[in-house]
């Protein structure tokens, strides 16, 4: 199985230097290729997104193999250090002060820029995705940067109920996926943390973060429902997946319920370890999230 090779970049920011890891397919560029960011999570970093720590075993770096095979450009940006220690993203939580204050939008517009002059990146074709406090800031880089991505899926993470963004303007196709068994960022919404963590701030429910992004997009009635199949019957969890919009090039919103999983995302081929699903919850293992991602990802463009 071929992977993408990884490198080093970095921009510079009022902050100082921002670095991100850049995975491109070992193969000679054919034509502008897609361009994927990817957002670690809140105390994560690039690193783990690409694999660096068995502990995170993070699906994500399945975008390795993807990028290599589907012949795209992947980037994992490295958050900053928040008052807590810990780095991270200043996402749209007005309630989470332990986020960093830095002007993280205007960072990943810069990787983007810079992935479009001297990567060869599409601009047609930009997608963003993040996990948790990733996945938050994949909310905020939707709303303040809405024209020029094509779609965006945020995992484990919710819309802000106290919000220093404005609301999101432009359509986006989105997908979402979340643990109905989620104690940190949890599905019914509320406070956001643990017992360890505290003061993260505030979240709508995951389907009413859905519904928000739907009714901006006007798309209303009844979902296509397609429940995944069984891979293990001792697994625990179990994944539906409900998709508002029939054109998959079009806009579409996908909101993937695991039921009875954690604060985790889904995979077959990089399981956790017991001790940290002791921590988040547990892990679903019929899906594949990286490639149900770039599915949903591949055949959307940018809308005017």
């Amino acid at each position: 199985m071929n992977k993408a090779k990884i490198r080093r970049g970095a921009v510079t920011r009022p902050e100082g230097k921002r670095e991100f890891l850049l995975a491109q397919p070992s193969a000679p560029a054919s034509g502008k290729r897609a361009l994927v960011l990817i957002l670690h999570g809140h105390g994560a970093s690039a690193g783990v997104m690409f694999g660096s720590q068995r502990k995170w075993n993070s699906a994500f770096q399945q975008w390795l193999v993807i990028a290599d095979r589907e012949d795209i450009l992947v980037i994992a940006p490295e958050g900053w250090v928040g008052s807590d220690g810990k780095q991270g993203w200043n996402d749209c939580r007005a309630d989470a002060p332990s986020n960093p204050t830095t002007d993280d939008v205007g960072f990943l517009a810069a990787v983007i820029d810079l992935a479009l002059a001297e990567y060869g990146a599409d601009p047609e074709r930009v997608y963003i995705s993040g996990m948790s406090n990733g996945g938050a800031m994949t909310y905020r880089a939707a709303i303040a940067l809405g024209p020029r991505l094509a779609a965006v899926a945020a995992l484990s993470a919710l819309m802000p109920v106290h919000s220093q963004c404005e609301a999101p303007r432009h359509p986006l196709p989105v997908l979402l996926c979340h643990g109905t068994a989620d104690k940190i960022a949890p599905y019914a919404g509320g406070g956001i943390g643990h017992w360890t963590l505290r003061g993260r701030g505030t979240g709508y429910s995951a389907e009413e973060s859905g519904a928000i992004w739907r009714r901006l997009a006007g798309l209303e009635g009844a979902p296509e429902v397609y429940p995944y199949p069984k891979r293990d019957p001792k697994d625990h969890t179990s994944a539906v997946r409900r998709t508002w919009g029939a054109d998959p090039a079009g806009l579409q919103v996908v909101c993937i319920e695991v039921e009875g999983a954690g604060h985790t995302e889904p995979s077959i081929a990089f399981p956790l370890a017991w001790a940290w699903t002791a921590v988040v919850g547990r892990q679903n293992r019929d899906v594949e999230i990286a490639e149900e991602i770039w599915s949903f990802f591949r055949d959307k463009r940018r809308r005017a």
